[in-house]
Protein backbone atom coordinates (compact mmCIF):
# COMPACT_ATOMS: atom_id res chain seq x y z
CA UNK A 1 0.00 0.00 0.00
CA UNK A 2 1.62 3.35 -0.79
CA UNK A 3 1.99 5.76 1.78
CA UNK A 4 0.39 9.48 1.37
CA UNK A 5 1.81 12.21 0.64
CA UNK A 6 2.42 14.93 3.08
CA UNK A 7 0.04 17.35 3.65
CA UNK A 8 2.58 19.83 3.66
CA UNK A 9 5.78 20.23 2.01
CA UNK A 10 8.97 22.31 2.78
CA UNK A 11 8.65 25.00 -0.35
CA UNK A 12 10.12 28.34 0.43
CA UNK A 13 11.46 27.45 3.83
CA UNK A 14 15.47 27.35 3.96
CA UNK A 15 17.25 24.97 6.07
CA UNK A 16 17.81 27.41 8.40
CA UNK A 17 14.18 28.04 8.76
CA UNK A 18 13.57 24.61 9.53
CA UNK A 19 15.89 24.98 12.43
CA UNK A 20 14.38 28.00 13.27
CA UNK A 21 11.49 25.79 14.16
CA UNK A 22 13.02 23.55 17.02
CA UNK A 23 14.85 26.66 18.52
CA UNK A 24 11.96 28.40 20.20
CA UNK A 25 12.02 27.72 23.27
CA UNK A 26 8.50 28.87 23.81
CA UNK A 27 9.35 31.53 26.44
CA UNK A 28 6.39 33.81 25.50
CA UNK A 29 8.29 37.03 24.94
CA UNK A 30 7.00 37.46 21.50
CA UNK A 31 3.16 37.10 22.69
CA UNK A 32 3.93 39.84 25.33
CA UNK A 33 4.67 42.51 22.30
CA UNK A 34 2.53 40.64 19.52
CA UNK A 35 0.54 44.00 18.13
CA UNK A 36 -2.49 41.61 16.04
CA UNK A 37 -2.24 39.61 18.76
CA UNK A 38 -3.16 42.32 22.15
CA UNK A 39 -5.93 44.08 19.30
CA UNK A 40 -7.52 40.08 18.65
CA UNK A 41 -7.94 39.84 22.70
CA UNK A 42 -5.33 37.99 22.47
CA UNK A 43 -6.88 34.81 19.90
CA UNK A 44 -4.07 32.15 20.56
CA UNK A 45 -3.13 31.57 17.17
CA UNK A 46 -1.78 34.59 16.32
CA UNK A 47 0.36 34.15 19.18
CA UNK A 48 4.11 33.92 17.47
CA UNK A 49 5.06 30.62 19.17
CA UNK A 50 1.87 29.36 18.90
CA UNK A 51 2.43 29.58 15.33
CA UNK A 52 6.01 28.35 15.26
CA UNK A 53 4.94 25.09 17.06
CA UNK A 54 2.22 24.47 14.97
CA UNK A 55 4.07 24.44 12.09
CA UNK A 56 6.54 22.05 13.98
CA UNK A 57 4.01 19.83 14.74
CA UNK A 58 3.17 19.67 10.91
CA UNK A 59 6.47 18.60 9.91
CA UNK A 60 6.58 16.31 12.53
CA UNK A 61 3.33 14.98 11.19
CA UNK A 62 4.63 15.05 7.78
CA UNK A 63 8.71 14.43 8.19
CA UNK A 64 9.04 13.02 11.54
CA UNK A 65 10.56 9.28 12.54
CA UNK A 66 6.76 8.21 12.90
CA UNK A 67 6.00 9.70 9.59
CA UNK A 68 8.91 7.93 8.35
CA UNK A 69 8.16 4.53 9.85
CA UNK A 70 4.20 4.35 9.32
CA UNK A 71 3.51 7.12 6.53
CA UNK A 72 2.78 10.62 7.03
CA UNK A 73 -0.36 11.97 9.09
CA UNK A 74 -3.24 13.75 7.63
CA UNK A 75 -3.64 17.17 8.26
CA UNK A 76 -7.08 18.50 7.82
CA UNK A 77 -7.60 21.00 5.46
CA UNK A 78 -9.61 22.69 7.65
CA UNK A 79 -6.61 22.82 10.08
CA UNK A 80 -4.16 23.88 7.52
CA UNK A 81 -7.25 26.81 6.60
CA UNK A 82 -7.39 28.47 9.85
CA UNK A 83 -3.57 28.10 10.01
CA UNK A 84 -3.56 30.30 7.47
CA UNK A 85 -5.74 32.68 9.05
CA UNK A 86 -3.59 32.79 11.92
CA UNK A 87 -0.19 33.51 10.03
CA UNK A 88 -1.85 36.24 7.62
CA UNK A 89 -3.67 38.10 10.84
CA UNK A 90 0.18 38.75 11.59
CA UNK A 91 1.54 42.52 10.28
CA UNK A 92 5.01 41.56 9.90
CA UNK A 93 6.27 44.11 11.31
CA UNK A 94 9.41 41.93 13.07
CA UNK A 95 8.79 42.83 17.01
CA UNK A 96 8.76 39.05 17.77
CA UNK A 97 12.21 38.57 16.22
CA UNK A 98 13.46 41.32 18.11
CA UNK A 99 12.37 40.23 21.61
CA UNK A 100 12.93 36.76 20.49
CA UNK A 101 15.48 35.25 22.98
CA UNK A 102 16.33 32.67 20.20
CA UNK A 103 16.96 35.32 17.56
CA UNK A 104 14.29 34.07 15.00
CA UNK A 105 14.26 35.84 12.09
CA UNK A 106 10.39 35.79 12.17
CA UNK A 107 9.92 38.27 9.12
CA UNK A 108 11.24 36.34 6.84
CA UNK A 109 9.52 32.47 8.41
CA UNK A 110 6.18 34.05 8.16
CA UNK A 111 6.76 35.36 5.03
CA UNK A 112 8.21 31.78 4.04
CA UNK A 113 5.31 29.97 5.50
CA UNK A 114 2.54 32.27 3.69
CA UNK A 115 4.38 31.31 0.31
CA UNK A 116 4.27 27.75 1.06
CA UNK A 117 0.48 27.92 1.66
CA UNK A 118 -0.10 29.41 -1.38
CA UNK A 119 1.58 27.47 -3.32
CA UNK A 120 -0.53 24.47 -2.19
CA UNK A 121 -3.61 26.43 -3.09
CA UNK A 122 -4.33 27.45 1.00
CA UNK A 123 -4.24 31.50 0.99
CA UNK A 124 -3.73 34.48 0.93
CA UNK A 125 -6.04 35.73 3.26
CA UNK A 126 -9.75 37.20 1.36
CA UNK A 127 -9.47 39.89 -1.34
CA UNK A 128 -5.42 39.85 -0.90
CA UNK A 129 -5.56 37.31 -3.98
CA UNK A 130 -6.38 40.16 -6.08
CA UNK A 131 -3.07 41.82 -5.67
CA UNK A 132 -1.36 39.42 -8.46
CA UNK A 133 -3.94 40.08 -11.25
CA UNK A 134 -4.43 43.69 -9.98
CA UNK A 135 -0.73 44.68 -10.09
CA UNK A 136 -0.22 42.44 -13.27
CA UNK A 137 -2.72 43.47 -15.71
CA UNK A 138 -2.87 47.41 -13.96
CA UNK A 139 0.86 47.79 -12.51
CA UNK A 140 -0.68 49.02 -9.63
CA UNK A 141 -3.34 47.67 -6.73
CA UNK A 142 -5.84 49.96 -7.45
CA UNK A 143 -7.00 49.42 -11.17
CA UNK A 144 -6.50 53.14 -11.86
CA UNK A 145 -5.04 54.16 -15.67
CA UNK A 146 -0.67 54.00 -15.54
CA UNK A 147 -1.83 57.52 -18.10
CA UNK A 148 -2.52 58.90 -14.38
CA UNK A 149 0.43 58.55 -12.75
CA UNK A 150 1.62 62.07 -13.19
CA UNK A 151 -1.93 63.38 -13.34
CA UNK A 152 -1.70 65.22 -9.80
CA UNK A 153 1.45 66.86 -11.02
CA UNK A 154 0.59 70.85 -9.86
CA UNK A 155 2.03 73.29 -12.51
CA UNK A 156 4.28 74.96 -9.90
CA UNK A 157 6.10 71.53 -10.03
CA UNK A 158 9.40 71.51 -12.11
CA UNK A 159 10.56 67.76 -12.92
CA UNK A 160 13.09 66.94 -15.40
CA UNK A 161 13.46 64.54 -18.21
CA UNK A 162 16.68 62.85 -16.80
CA UNK A 163 18.43 63.54 -13.53
CA UNK A 164 20.64 62.28 -10.91
CA UNK A 165 17.95 62.11 -8.81
CA UNK A 166 14.58 59.98 -9.57
CA UNK A 167 11.29 60.31 -7.07
CA UNK A 168 9.71 57.12 -7.13
CA UNK A 169 6.05 58.12 -5.83
CA UNK A 170 4.60 54.96 -5.39
CA UNK A 171 1.21 53.75 -5.88
CA UNK A 172 -0.24 54.99 -2.89
CA UNK A 173 1.15 58.46 -2.64
CA UNK A 174 0.65 59.00 -6.25
CA UNK A 175 -3.27 58.38 -6.42
CA UNK A 176 -4.65 58.21 -3.13
CA UNK A 177 -2.51 60.38 -1.01
CA UNK A 178 -1.56 63.38 -2.51
CA UNK A 179 -0.66 65.22 -0.04
CA UNK A 180 2.27 63.25 0.26
CA UNK A 181 3.45 63.79 -3.21
CA UNK A 182 3.22 67.51 -3.49
CA UNK A 183 4.76 67.75 -0.24
CA UNK A 184 7.99 65.71 -1.44
CA UNK A 185 7.67 67.81 -4.96
CA UNK A 186 7.88 70.76 -4.09
CA UNK A 187 10.12 70.65 -1.42
CA UNK A 188 12.71 68.89 -3.52
CA UNK A 189 11.94 71.77 -6.28
CA UNK A 190 12.34 74.41 -3.13
CA UNK A 191 15.79 72.88 -2.20
CA UNK A 192 17.30 73.19 -5.91
CA UNK A 193 17.49 69.75 -6.20
CA UNK A 194 17.05 68.47 -9.95
CA UNK A 195 15.13 65.03 -10.08
CA UNK A 196 13.16 62.94 -12.47
CA UNK A 197 10.15 60.38 -12.54
CA UNK A 198 8.94 57.55 -14.21
CA UNK A 199 5.39 58.69 -14.98
CA UNK A 200 3.54 55.83 -16.78
CA UNK A 201 6.87 53.89 -16.50
CA UNK A 202 6.62 54.08 -12.66
CA UNK A 203 5.11 50.33 -11.81
CA UNK A 204 3.81 49.24 -8.46
CA UNK A 205 7.02 48.00 -5.91
CA UNK A 206 5.81 44.77 -5.36
CA UNK A 207 5.78 44.92 -1.67
CA UNK A 208 2.02 43.83 -1.34
CA UNK A 209 2.31 40.39 -3.11
CA UNK A 210 5.65 39.43 -1.24
CA UNK A 211 4.12 40.70 2.18
CA UNK A 212 1.24 38.20 1.39
CA UNK A 213 3.29 35.34 0.10
CA UNK A 214 2.49 35.75 -3.17
CA UNK A 215 5.92 36.33 -4.99
CA UNK A 216 5.89 33.07 -7.30
CA UNK A 217 3.04 34.17 -9.12
CA UNK A 218 3.00 34.87 -12.58
CA UNK A 219 6.64 36.06 -11.70
CA UNK A 220 4.96 39.42 -11.22
CA UNK A 221 7.25 40.69 -8.67
CA UNK A 222 10.61 40.21 -10.70
CA UNK A 223 9.12 41.19 -13.26
CA UNK A 224 8.21 44.25 -11.95
CA UNK A 225 11.21 44.67 -10.09
CA UNK A 226 13.51 44.28 -13.32
CA UNK A 227 10.84 46.56 -15.17
CA UNK A 228 11.54 49.17 -12.80
CA UNK A 229 14.89 49.26 -12.18
CA UNK A 230 15.58 49.48 -16.03
CA UNK A 231 13.09 52.20 -15.72
CA UNK A 232 14.91 54.22 -12.94
CA UNK A 233 18.72 53.45 -15.43
CA UNK A 234 17.08 55.20 -18.10
CA UNK A 235 16.67 58.68 -16.32
CA UNK A 236 19.94 58.41 -15.39
CA UNK A 237 19.95 58.12 -12.01
CA UNK A 238 22.36 57.71 -9.25
CA UNK A 239 19.94 57.71 -6.62
CA UNK A 240 16.16 57.08 -6.19
CA UNK A 241 14.57 59.04 -3.08
CA UNK A 242 11.66 57.28 -1.90
CA UNK A 243 8.96 58.42 0.62
CA UNK A 244 7.10 55.27 1.35
CA UNK A 245 8.66 52.91 3.68
CA UNK A 246 6.99 49.81 1.90
CA UNK A 247 8.19 50.90 -1.49
CA UNK A 248 11.49 51.88 0.01
CA UNK A 249 11.85 48.65 1.60
CA UNK A 250 11.01 46.83 -1.81
CA UNK A 251 13.98 48.40 -3.36
CA UNK A 252 16.56 48.36 -0.49
CA UNK A 253 15.83 44.40 0.34
CA UNK A 254 13.33 42.55 -2.11
CA UNK A 255 14.21 44.02 -5.90
CA UNK A 256 17.95 42.67 -5.61
CA UNK A 257 16.78 39.12 -4.12
CA UNK A 258 14.28 38.86 -6.78
CA UNK A 259 17.09 40.38 -9.75
CA UNK A 260 19.99 38.22 -7.96
CA UNK A 261 22.27 41.71 -8.06
CA UNK A 262 22.89 44.55 -6.42
CA UNK A 263 21.11 47.66 -7.53
CA UNK A 264 22.96 49.93 -10.24
CA UNK A 265 22.12 53.15 -8.21
CA UNK A 266 21.54 54.43 -4.63
CA UNK A 267 17.95 53.84 -2.60
CA UNK A 268 17.40 56.48 0.31
CA UNK A 269 14.18 57.49 2.41
CA UNK A 270 13.58 61.20 1.87
CA UNK A 271 14.05 61.92 5.34
CA UNK A 272 17.37 60.08 5.28
CA UNK A 273 18.13 62.41 2.26
CA UNK A 274 16.69 65.38 3.97
CA UNK A 275 18.79 64.69 7.22
CA UNK A 276 22.06 65.11 5.39
CA UNK A 277 20.84 68.08 3.98
CA UNK A 278 20.01 69.93 7.71
CA UNK A 279 24.07 68.79 8.41
CA UNK A 280 24.93 70.10 5.67
CA UNK A 281 23.02 73.96 6.49
CA UNK A 282 21.37 73.74 3.05
CA UNK A 283 18.44 73.88 4.41
CA UNK A 284 16.53 77.68 5.42
CA UNK A 285 13.34 76.97 7.24
CA UNK A 286 10.83 79.51 6.41
CA UNK A 287 8.30 79.37 9.57
CA UNK A 288 8.48 77.56 12.80
CA UNK A 289 5.62 74.93 13.76
CA UNK A 290 4.79 75.42 17.33
CA UNK A 291 3.61 71.87 18.33
CA UNK A 292 4.38 69.06 20.11
CA UNK A 293 5.04 66.38 17.77
CA UNK A 294 5.95 62.74 18.53
CA UNK A 295 7.29 60.02 15.89
CA UNK A 296 5.69 56.63 15.08
CA UNK A 297 8.66 54.53 13.76
CA UNK A 298 7.26 52.50 10.39
CA UNK A 299 8.08 48.78 10.47
CA UNK A 300 9.36 48.76 6.69
CA UNK A 301 11.45 51.77 7.54
CA UNK A 302 12.43 50.72 11.15
CA UNK A 303 13.01 47.39 11.84
CA UNK A 304 13.30 45.89 8.60
CA UNK A 305 15.58 48.51 7.38
CA UNK A 306 17.19 50.05 10.46
CA UNK A 307 16.17 54.04 9.57
CA UNK A 308 15.21 55.43 13.03
CA UNK A 309 17.63 58.76 13.57
CA UNK A 310 16.99 60.38 10.15
CA UNK A 311 13.19 61.19 10.34
CA UNK A 312 13.36 62.25 14.65
CA UNK A 313 16.48 63.80 13.34
CA UNK A 314 14.12 66.36 10.95
CA UNK A 315 11.54 66.82 13.01
CA UNK A 316 13.87 68.27 15.90
CA UNK A 317 15.45 70.64 13.67
CA UNK A 318 12.17 71.77 12.42
CA UNK A 319 12.09 75.66 14.28
CA UNK A 320 9.44 75.63 17.09
CA UNK A 321 8.82 71.95 17.39
CA UNK A 322 8.65 69.98 20.53
CA UNK A 323 9.59 66.43 20.10
CA UNK A 324 8.51 63.46 22.60
CA UNK A 325 9.03 60.19 22.18
CA UNK A 326 6.32 57.67 22.98
CA UNK A 327 6.97 54.83 25.51
CA UNK A 328 7.63 52.30 22.43
CA UNK A 329 9.77 53.40 20.07
CA UNK A 330 12.35 52.66 17.47
CA UNK A 331 13.23 48.36 17.58
CA UNK A 332 10.79 48.05 20.12
CA UNK A 333 7.85 50.36 18.65
CA UNK A 334 4.09 49.06 18.55
CA UNK A 335 3.30 48.37 14.70
CA UNK A 336 0.15 50.98 12.89
CA UNK A 337 -1.37 47.87 11.90
CA UNK A 338 -1.43 48.22 8.61
CA UNK A 339 1.43 46.23 7.40
CA UNK A 340 1.37 42.87 5.76
CA UNK A 341 -1.43 42.59 3.72
CA UNK A 342 -3.57 43.42 6.96
CA UNK A 343 -5.37 46.39 6.48
CA UNK A 344 -6.70 44.91 3.35
CA UNK A 345 -7.30 41.75 4.48
CA UNK A 346 -8.49 41.75 7.96
CA UNK A 347 -9.18 45.57 8.37
CA UNK A 348 -10.59 45.40 11.60
CA UNK A 349 -7.91 43.86 13.26
CA UNK A 350 -5.66 46.84 11.54
CA UNK A 351 -8.01 49.22 13.21
CA UNK A 352 -7.48 47.84 16.40
CA UNK A 353 -3.94 47.78 16.17
CA UNK A 354 -3.93 51.50 15.01
CA UNK A 355 -6.11 52.53 18.18
CA UNK A 356 -3.73 51.12 20.21
CA UNK A 357 -0.53 53.16 18.64
CA UNK A 358 -2.90 56.57 18.74
CA UNK A 359 -3.36 56.05 22.89
CA UNK A 360 0.28 55.53 22.95
CA UNK A 361 0.73 58.96 21.17
CA UNK A 362 -2.17 60.34 23.18
CA UNK A 363 -0.09 59.45 26.40
CA UNK A 364 2.27 62.29 25.21
CA UNK A 365 0.12 64.67 25.10
CA UNK A 366 1.32 65.68 21.46
CA UNK A 367 -0.66 67.73 19.31
CA UNK A 368 0.75 65.82 15.99
CA UNK A 369 1.66 62.26 15.61
CA UNK A 370 3.95 62.46 13.11
CA UNK A 371 4.91 58.91 10.79
CA UNK A 372 6.99 58.43 7.17
CA UNK A 373 5.11 55.68 5.22
CA UNK A 374 1.50 56.54 3.46
CA UNK A 375 0.35 53.29 5.01
CA UNK A 376 0.64 53.84 8.39
CA UNK A 377 -0.96 57.78 8.08
CA UNK A 378 -3.63 56.44 6.79
CA UNK A 379 -4.51 53.96 9.50
CA UNK A 380 -3.31 55.75 11.98
CA UNK A 381 -5.76 58.10 11.19
CA UNK A 382 -8.03 55.65 10.99
CA UNK A 383 -8.04 54.91 14.80
CA UNK A 384 -7.64 58.42 15.43
CA UNK A 385 -10.89 58.87 13.86
CA UNK A 386 -12.20 55.81 15.23
CA UNK A 387 -11.39 56.62 18.73
CA UNK A 388 -12.52 60.69 18.04
CA UNK A 389 -9.73 62.42 19.47
CA UNK A 390 -8.15 65.36 18.77
CA UNK A 391 -5.00 64.62 17.26
CA UNK A 392 -3.34 65.36 13.93
CA UNK A 393 -1.87 62.84 11.92
CA UNK A 394 0.88 64.19 9.46
CA UNK A 395 3.44 62.80 7.74
CA UNK A 396 7.26 63.92 8.04
CA UNK A 397 7.36 65.08 4.99
CA UNK A 398 4.57 67.40 5.09
CA UNK A 399 5.63 68.89 8.29
CA UNK A 400 8.93 69.46 6.57
CA UNK A 401 6.77 71.02 3.49
CA UNK A 402 4.97 73.63 5.91
CA UNK A 403 7.86 74.22 7.49
CA UNK A 404 9.24 75.63 4.21
CA UNK A 405 6.01 77.69 3.76
CA UNK A 406 5.18 75.19 1.32
CA UNK A 407 1.10 73.97 0.18
CA UNK A 408 0.35 70.66 0.15
CA UNK A 409 -2.93 70.79 -0.40
CA UNK A 410 -4.63 70.03 -4.32
CA UNK A 411 -4.05 73.59 -6.42
CA UNK A 412 -7.45 74.21 -7.58
CA UNK A 413 -6.14 74.73 -11.34
CA UNK A 414 -4.90 70.99 -11.30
Amino acid sequence: MAKRTPSIDTKNLTAVQLMELDSCTRCGECVKWCPTYAASGQKPGLAPRDKILRWKQYMNKSYGIKAKLFGPEEIPLSELEEFKDDVHGCTTCGICGTVCESGINTVELWEAMRANLVKKGIGPYGKQNMFPKLIGQYHNPYMKDQKDRLAWVPKDVKIENKADIVYFTGCTAGYNQLSLAFATSRVLNKLGIPFAMLGEEEWCCGSALIRTGQAHINDVPREIAKHNVEAIQKKGAKKVVFACAGCFRAAKVDWPRLLGKELPFEVIHITEFLAGLIKQDKIKWVKPINKTITYHDPCHLGRHVGVYDAPRYVLSHIPGVKFVEMDRVKEFQRCCGAGGGVKAGIPDLALGVAESRVKDALATDSDILSSACPFCKRNLSDGRDSLKVDLVVEDVIELVAEALGLSTEVPKAA
